[in-house]
């Protein structure tokens, strides 16, 4: 997969990724096909603020892999309409632990 360093990253258009949260910060790069791929891998491992931007996400990398004829599975978890906002869970709650506040 190519490399995004910050100066690269921060240069893309912000159409270029699956998600864009309130600050203005992309996640999930779309530019070429190995970043859609790890996009498709790591979508529910992302956190989003709503379940309609999880959802609009969603939609973009299904897009995006259409448009780069990658196959998107029937049993993944992207290929399916969302359900819940949160993250991938472990035993000891979502992933990544629990957010101190």
């Amino acid at each position: 997969m190519a490399q995004l360093d910050t100066e690269d990253r921060e240069k893309m258009d912000k159409r270029k990724f699956a998600y864009v949260d309130k600050k203005g910060e992309g996640h999930l790069p779309i530019n070429d096909e190995s970043h859609i791929r790890n996009a498709m891998a790591r979508w529910n491992q992302t956190e989003f603020e709503t379940a309609a931007a999880k959802e609009r996400a969603r939609k973009k990398i299904v897009s995006a892999a259409k448009r780069h004829g990658i196959e998107v599975e029937d049993d993944s978890k992207v290929a399916k309409p969302t359900r819940t906002l949160r993250a991938a869970s472990t035993k000891k709650g979502p992933r990544g632990g629990r957010k101190k506040s």
